[in-house]
């Protein structure tokens, strides 16, 4: 399922308003192909069928999606009525390009994505956060060349970069707000400065709010439209799908269950809150513990442990199992919280604490779903992200195609297509192989309307200019 960052794009035909143009409306039926086509795994749908259109309109807006790239044709094959046949449909993954960066407190990683989110190029260094955005934007921008240089990738092939931040993010802006991990980082558009280092067009989310995107797309709980994303590392924050949408909260600052007080006589966290859990629970403090309880105790963990050290332990030394039982029992009353406010059906736990498995994952179950109504611990899945390091990428890959994908991106995403189908040497490149392509059925229909490479609606749109930041989310 992509995200749903347009809830106009779900528009049926009994439910269209009568004030809305024909150019809106067919530019929302488009969007709406495109999805159909983005989820490939689906069964077979009977496009016309399911967007309220004739066969003729269907074909003719398939007709200009062929015609910048976007569409391919994998064949045809009988059809369930009347001995029809229909066109087999795919999205061309190869279509444009993507830049998704994963920003963490010690690392930076930049992966080049075709429109499937499948990895083209990639690369990670460590990078500490606090050397500052200048640092981080000139890293960035290395690493962007890099990718694209091994994926002999032209520049002019990238539609969007989609950028993951530990940290508190004003979804509309792009700017950093007050984030407790990233001191010197306060009021620093992000998405503005990475637009004049790269050229391009940038969008930019908290890392924890990426992290339920790609679990809600890519993940082991793939569909579910509750789900809670937490992600736990040297800061702990969660990402909150509502409804099959992203909950940001008015501002971008939804999510930040490091920040929640459950002591509320404990000890002072970063966030100056007493008793948060980033104070019991975050990675740093888990060293300092791990020190405290190895005095006077055999461990196999060296005097001054790593969390590495703790991982790597986590079920054999009783020191560190020990560690992670205290953590996740902090963890597991935070969730509880969550599991009362939102009753999602799934909680997904990432981030380097989750490295450490089964018994840090039994703990946070045991305390969460005993501190828990019925009506909400029932049915709820606690589990450990089976997407490991990928998470970011993906997440931000998730993003950008949640806003390409709308009649607002489409105009962009459409021009960069095009660009790349006039290429010569780009003819025929980038089909995908048919075991992994997404088809779906469209009807036979009289022959199609003449072919534009504009997008459907560009009179009605705003401009190919890619934004700096999406519409805000109603």
């Amino acid at each position: 399922m992509l995200p749903d960052t347009d809830p106009l794009h779900r528009l049926t035909a009994p439910e269209r308003p009568a004030t809305l143009d024909l150019a809106a409306i067919r530019a929302r039926h488009t969007a709406l192909l495109l999805r159909r086509l983005w989820d490939g795994d689906r069964a077979r749908v009977d496009l016309a069928q399911e967007l309220g259109l004739s066969r003729s309109a269907v074909s003719s807006i398939v007709s200009e999606l062929m015609a910048v790239g976007l569409v391919q044709e994998l064949g045809t094959r009988s059809g369930s009525r009347s001995g029809r046949r229909a066109t087999m449909l795919t999205l061309n993954a190869r279509a444009a390009a993507l830049l998704a960066v994963d920003l963490g407190a010690s690392h930076a990683r930049v992966d080049l994505l075709d429109l499937r989110c499948r990895t083209l190029a990639t690369r990670t260094v460590p990078h500490d956060i606090l050397s500052g955005p200048a640092a981080t934007y000139g890293l960035l921008a290395r690493l962007c060349g890099l990718v694209l240089a091994e994926a002999g990738v032209a520049a002019g092939e990238v539609a969007l970069v989609g950028v993951g931040v530990p940290g508190p993010v004003d979804y509309a802006t792009g700017r950093v707000v007050q984030p407790p991990n990233m001191p010197g980082w306060d009021g620093e558009n992000v998405g503005e400065a990475l637009r004049e280092a790269l050229g391009y067009g940038v969008l930019v989310d908290n890392d924890a709010n990426l992290g339920a995107l790609a679990e809600a797309r890519f993940g082991a709980h793939r569909g579910a439209s509750d789900l809670i994303y937490v992600k736990a590392a040297t800061g702990i924050g969660a990402g909150i799908l509502l409804g099959g949408r992203l909950h940001r909260g008015v501002r971008g600052g939804a999510g930040e269950i490091g920040h929640i007080s459950i002591n509320e006589r404990g000890p002072v966290g970063r966030s100056g809150n007493p008793g948060s859990l980033e104070s019991y629970a975050a990675a740093q403090v888990l060293l300092a513990l791990a020190a405290e309880l190895r005095e006077g105790r055999p461990s196999a963990l060296p005097a001054v442990p790593t969390l590495a050290d703790l991982t790597r332990l986590s079920s054999s030394d009783a020191v560190a199992r020990d560690v992670w039982q205290a953590a996740g029992h902090h963890v597991g009353v935070a969730i509880s919280t969550v599991l009362n406010l939102f009753n999602p059906s799934a909680v997904v736990i990432g981030g380097r604490l989750a490295l450490a498995g089964e018994v840090f994952l039994e703990a946070v179950r045991d305390t969460a779903l005993a501190r828990t109504l019925r009506i909400n611990a029932g049915g709820v899945r606690l589990s450990l992200t089976t997407l490991g390091e990928n998470v970011g990428v993906l997440g931000a890959g998730a993003m950008l195609l949640g806003h390409l994908l709308t009649p607002a991106g489409l105009p962009h995403l459409y021009a960069v297509s095009a660009r790349r189908a006039a290429q010569p040497q780009c003819a025929g490149a980038g089909a995908p192989a048919p075991v992994l392509a997404a088809s779906v059925a469209l009807g036979s229909a009289p022959a199609p309307a003449a072919r534009s490479t504009g997008p459907p609606s560009a009179g009605a749109l705003a401009g190919p200019a890619p934004p700096t930041a999406p519409p805000s989310p109603s």
